[in-house]
């Protein structure tokens, strides 16, 4: 890897291309190196998850909405969308819309955490959508999907965006028009245009995901990768866009980041290295906010030990700074300890996430978070009797380099009422590389399956995991069988209707 050092420059600076970060992103886009077989398994099953919590999400209302937008924008040779089979086709960056929405709506699926945090299998919806419309091979979506994780991952690596109240698909952007520019072989200047105009256009703020969480949680990275997308397409037809867009003296930067005296470090591949980011990335075996995975472990573990909740006085969670401050209570945000909050709040509220998990010792995509268990007594008063503190140790093993070292898990201490403790610490989920059951394919196949089951027939999911498991091989007369059919009459349609499904009368 090669560190470069990212600083903002006035324009009278005049900075080359060369020197820019979009450029050295598109360089490494470029770059016609091999990817390696472990890289190509691994993406493997990262196809696997993102189909698993997009076909379990098939009928939740803003998937529903986002396809409804994206039926509207039929295209014949288009991209395909998830549940409608291959024959129904839409524009690619409608279907990046509406599949990047049921990938991100349970939260469920892969992340990289660093200086900042990410889910890097956001890339793969608007990847996979060009490549069906541009008639790309597996192995051509391979390679543009490895470099999706690269860059995404890069960035996550050096450029923190939540500390300055940015949402973190702001990273996302970039990656995906660099990916696009390895799967169609674009040429360096297209790259760098793609990529300059994806950040530009998506950077915001990150009240998505303060106070009352809305259900633009899971359109964010939808739009980052549509937006991509696009400036994808208007870059290959020769337009340009606002440069430098990360050092300019009105860039990025200078006023959304660190300011006029930043200085950033960004990791990237040299020239001939391979792409490998995507190993350092992990998933999810429970359906919450991934720096839960560990804690929710831990407190299977613990729950067993309690035999009457009335008896608990207290609940400390000890951990790092950004698990206390997003997803803690260290938010200051009120909501999270509401019965009656969304869906999207409750998987960004450690206090209930642990509640729920210690008094039920399993998690439930579904059931954890019904209204109804939500809102009952005995874990309201569980729920409230929960806290979380910043660990310095915690937060240090979280942004550690060392994959031996970093940790996103904590401890917990339950004191009871007679005075008596429980306390035990978990550093890294089960399933994580380093954990008690670290994930291999047959893992994230039974997700899928569990995932699935009741939507899709039996003999569809033994034909799309034998169609996804020989990905690097596809033709591309056969992309499009990476996608999977349902049942039309359990697919349910909006019962609304927008701007885009007028019909004159």
């Amino acid at each position: 890897m090669q560190f470069h050092d990212v600083t903002v420059h006035p324009e009278s600076d005049r900075l080359p291309r060369e020197g820019q970060l979009a450029w050295k992103i598109a360089s490494v886009a470029a770059d016609p190196v091999a990817v390696e077989t472990e890289v190509a398994e691994m993406i493997v099953n990262r196809v696997i998850d993102n189909a698993s919590v997009a076909i379990a999400s098939i009928n939740r209302h803003s998937v529903i909405s986002a396809r409804a937008e994206a039926l509207a924008h039929a295209r014949p040779g288009g991209a395909t969308l998830f549940g409608m089979g291959p024959d129904r086709r839409v524009h690619a960056e409608w279907a990046a819309w509406a599949n990047g929405t049921a990938v991100r709506e349970l939260d469920y699926h892969d992340t990289f955490l660093a200086a900042e945090y990410s889910h890097p299998g956001d890339n793969i919806p608007g990847i996979l959508a060009v490549a069906q419309q541009c008639e790309r091979s597996g192995h051509e979506l391979v390679r543009g999907i490895a470099t999706g994780y690269e860059i995404q991952i890069d960035l996550v690596r050096a450029i923190s965006l939540h500390k300055h109240k940015i949402d973190h698909v702001a990273h996302l952007g970039p990656s995906v028009a660099a990916g696009l520019g390895t799967l169609l072989g674009l040429p360096v200047e297209t790259i760098y245009q793609s990529v300059q105009q994806a950040l530009h256009l998506t950077t915001a703020t990150r009240q998505s995901r303060k106070g009352e969480i809305s259900s633009w949680k899971a359109y964010a990275p939808a739009h980052a990768g549509k937006m991509a997308v696009e400036s994808v397409d208007r870059a290959m037809l020769g337009e340009t866009s606002p440069s430098p867009i990360y050092e300019g003296e009105d860039g990025v930067i200078a006023w959304m980041l660190d300011g006029r005296d930043a200085l950033y470090r960004v990791p990237l591949p040299s020239a001939g290295e391979p792409k490998r980011a995507i190993l350092s990335s992990f998933t999810k075996e429970h359906s919450a906010e991934y720096q839960s995975q560990a804690l929710i472990d831990l407190a299977f573990r613990m729950g067993r030990q309690v035999k009457s909740w009335d008896d608990v006085e207290d609940v400390l969670i000890e951990t790092s700074h950004h698990t206390h401050y997003v997803i803690g209570t260290g938010s200051n945000d009120p909501q999270k300890f509401d019965p009656h909050a969304s869906r999207e709040t409750l998987d960004h509220s450690i206090m209930y996430i642990v509640a729920v998990a210690l008094q039920d010792g399993v998690w439930d995509h579904v059931k954890s978070y019904l209204p109804e268990r939500a809102q009952r007594e005995d874990t309201v008063r569980l729920w409230r009797k929960i806290h979380t503190i910043e660990s310095p140790e915690w937060t240090r093993r979280y942004h550690a380099e060392d994959p031996e070292e970093k940790a996103f898990g904590g401890r917990i201490t339950i004191r009871f009422r007679d005075g008596s403790v429980l306390a035990d610490e978990l550093a890294v989920a089960n399933a994580h590389t380093l954990g008690a059951t670290p994930w291999q394919r047959a893992d994230y196949i039974r997700k899928f399956r569990m995932l699935t089951e009741g939507i899709v027939t039996p003999a569809e999911a033994e034909r799309f995991l034998s169609v996804v498991q020989a990905l690097p091989s596809l033709t591309a007369r056969e992309l499009p069988e990476l996608e999977i059919r349902i049942d039309p009459a359990r697919i349910e349609q909006s019962r609304a209707r927008g701007i885009f499904g007028f019909q004159p009368a």
